[in-house]
């Protein structure tokens, strides 16, 4: 990685990604990987520092991510997993059941024939493996923190015009800066809303029993409860709360006692995780999917939240906006190849006729969890019931749905 100094004149980059985020990040190593004649500019408006990998120490606060077996083998072929499994937590199981209803599955690792079916990464962990990675990459220049101001296209790609008045051309321009994505707007790309009603309340909770590698989807009329396995070994007590809620309703779960708090979520979940004696730090965020009209032009692509920004359940936003990384990187590899420019309409096309299979899979998936599990309705209650039995009474309907949720398909 190269950083330029404020006053270093800009030259031309072959790919420019504007969000230095984990989808940021991992979109450019993929590229440096596939190509290391791509001159590549990573634009963050915070800045990016690698702190040292051995000093690393946890936080029960630490906010995570949940990672499919597919995406381990994303980070494996760019050289990130040696490093990241240092303070990592398989899911060896993941147990979906419903509220008040029979019914239920359970997907495990060893049905599959893997280690895991998923792992959870604390965010802090995750985004210093991601720096030090970067700052190993001698054909990735990093500028941040810097603020793009605005995008324009040229004959031959995209000009951005930054903060402090220099001026940036590319061939290629990514759009990888969440999904408020400022200068998706402005490009005037529209985006599809749906509003779930809902907000998401995060924590770190521990119990008085040890995960053994166990995450929980239980689905309720309020929303999904989900519980993932946090800690290194099976022993840790510790796991990712993720609990949604309708909006109106978050604040007072925000605002009371910690006793209160699991009170009710013990109330609400049961007793398969033991007896829940603390919670951390509670984030809340609300909830939407929100789906990009366009996701490329020519020389313009939009990835992660900015393209496509889903429902927690079932953990699939980050990993599907992998899998759009290693696909995007790898068809702009062929076409190169083949003699075409990293902005060519038609490779781009190419990408996205990939991945939409991929995506709408994913988004359907998301989507349809939350309505058909958020309701109160008898009728859809019967049906999401019967639904849940015949995961485990057909085998084949059950290996899809686990293999899609896992990144494999």
């Amino acid at each position: 990685m190269t950083a330029s100094s404020d006053t270093a004149p800009l030259l031309s980059s072959d790919i420019v990604i504007v969000g230095g985020g984990m989808v940021g990040i991992s979109l450019a190593l993929l590229l440096a990987r596939e190509n290391p004649a791509w001159r590549i500019t990573l634009i963050e408006s915070f800045p990016l520092q690698p702190q040292a990998l051995r000093r690393y120490q946890s936080s029960f606060d630490a906010r995570s991510t949940a990672l499919s077996a597919g995406s381990r083998q994303i980070l494996e072929a760019c050289g990130l997993w040696s490093a990241l499994s240092q303070h990592i937590t398989p899911i060896r199981q993941v147990h979906v059941s419903d509220k008040g209803h029979f019914g239920g599955s359970v997907i495990a690792a060893h049905e599959h024939g893997l280690q895991a079916v998923g792992y959870v990464v604390e965010n802090a962990w995750f985004g210093n493996v991601l720096a030090a990675a970067l700052a190993e990459a001698p054909t990735i220049n990093l500028l941040a923190p810097a603020r793009v101001e605005c995008a324009a296209a040229t004959a031959e790609g995209y000009r951005l015009t930054l903060e402090d008045g220099r001026t940036l051309d590319t061939a290629l321009l990514v759009l990888a800066d969440g999904a408020q994505s400022r200068l998706r707007d402005q490009l005037g790309i529209a985006v599809n809303r749906k509003s779930y009603g809902q907000t998401a309340i995060v924590a770190n909770i521990s119990s008085d029993r040890p995960h053994r590698g166990v995450a929980y989807e239980r689905f309720t009329a309020e929303g999904p409860v989900a519980l993932l396995p946090l800690g290194e070994g099976d022993d840790s007590a510790t796991a990712v709360l993720i609990w949604t809620r309708p909006a109106h309703e978050h604040g007072e779960l925000l605002e009371c006692g910690d006793e209160l708090f699991l009170q009710r979520l013990q109330t609400l979940f049961g007793y398969r995780q033991g007896r829940f004696l603390r919670v951390g730090e509670r984030y809340s965020y609300p909830l939407e999917l929100s789906v990009a009209k366009e996701q490329i032009r020519r020389s313009l692509v939009v990835m992660g939240n900015a393209a496509h920004f889903l429902h927690p359940v079932a953990g699939q936003g980050f990993n599907l906006a992998l899998r759009d990384c290693q696909a995007l990187a790898h068809s702009l590899g062929l076409g190169v190849r083949r003699g075409q420019d990293v902005g060519d309409l038609a490779v781009l096309e190419e990408y996205l006729q990939q991945q939409e299979r991929d995506q709408a899979l994913t988004i359907r998936l998301s989507d349809g969890f939350v309505q058909g599990f958020s309701s109160t309705n008898p009728g859809k209650a019967v049906l999401r019931n019967l639904g849940l039995l015949a995961l485990d009474l057909v085998p084949p309907a059950k290996g899809l749905l686990a293999k899609q949720t896992m990144g494999l398909l």
